[in-house]
């Protein structure tokens, strides 16, 4: 990338401080998980953002400007994957750093899958029916729990009698791949990787909280801000999911969303509801910036397109 395909350079005062800002706010809302970990304990509720999800605390409190962007002053960016230096124009200053369009073009397939998921996704109306029941799904009629750290709050039994009083209608493949094999058939459909664009639909919490790993597996081409947003809902999102669950987190200050009473049933929608607000102006950011790093890949000589 030459200096006259950038689009902005900031200065080394102005983009440390825009660091040192993201960082206190990734210590704020992960405060928690960090703090838990610290202990030597686990988090019930936020160990899966950064567990099943992969990218660590400190991957996230790293500042990323976004493809376009170039930093002065920033050498210890130097040698992080996904940059290259590129000279300041006339040469007058030291190198400055950016994200690299090689590697842009080494992850235009993911770019391009992920942006026809997002554009499928946002292209449906959300579907607000499903009440959670894909964690009671995960332990029914089944001796196993995946969090054993924390009782089942109806026990066993209850817990079977919740999924057997309603239809299950989960739409995301990523929760009913962890089905046990009794509650696979009660799903309203049999869902597949392949089918996963077909699916998706932008009231399932899952699918909210994935906008942060869609961004994340594109770091350091979608600017941290951008990504901190998504990880905010996903934090939010995974709250809900799991006070909706089966599991009894009131010993860890969450109080139960109870799906198995009318109320509890409403309480869910309405919650689901306002994250499902707040992901489609993030879908639509996020689908925004892929769009137009495509474009960019484009210009540079190169198309690709194929799932992830």
């Amino acid at each position: 990338m030459t200096a006259a395909a950038i689009r902005s350079v900031l200065g080394e005062a102005e983009w440390r401080s825009r660091a040192a800002t993201h960082r206190e706010r990734v210590d704020t809302l992960a405060g928690p998980y960090l703090r838990a970990r610290a202990a030597g304990a686990k988090h019930p509720v936020l160990d899966f953002l950064f567990t099943y999800y992969g990218h660590k605390p400190a991957q996230l409190r790293r500042w990323h400007p976004g493809f376009g962007v170039a930093l002065s002053g920033a050498t210890e960016y130097t040698g992080l994957r996904g940059y290259h230096r590129i000279d300041s124009p006339g040469g007058e200053s030291e190198p400055m750093v950016t994200a690299d369009p090689e590697f842009l073009r080494a992850r235009a397939d993911a770019a391009s899958y992920i942006a026809d998921l997002l554009r499928a996704t946002a292209s449906r109306p959300p579907q607000l029916s499903c009440f959670g029941l894909h964690e009671w799904a995960m332990v029914y009629r089944t001796g196993e729990v995946r969090h054993d750290a924390v009782p089942l709050r109806l026990g066993a039994e209850g817990t079977d009698a919740v999924v057997e009083s309603m239809p299950v209608r989960c739409t995301h493949f990523d929760a009913f791949r962890f089905f046990t094999p009794s509650a696979v058939p009660r799903n309203n459909r049999q869902l597949t990787r392949a089918g996963q664009i077909d699916s998706e639909q932008p009231g399932c919490l899952h699918a909210n909280m994935d906008l942060y790993k869609w961004g994340f597996k594109l770091t350091p081409l979608v600017s941290s801000d951008l990504l901190l947003d998504c990880f905010a809902l996903a934090r939010d999102a995974r709250e809900l999911d799991m006070r909706a669950s089966p599991y009894d987190l009131r010993a860890h200050g969450y109080d139960p969303v109870r799906i198995e009473t009318p109320a509890g049933r409403a309480e869910y929608v309405r919650e689901q509801a306002g994250i499902a607000d707040r992901a489609a102006g993030l879908r639509s950011e996020l689908l925004a910036a892929l769009e137009s790093l495509l474009q960019q890949n484009f210009r540079g000589g190169s198309t690709a397109r194929s799932t992830m």
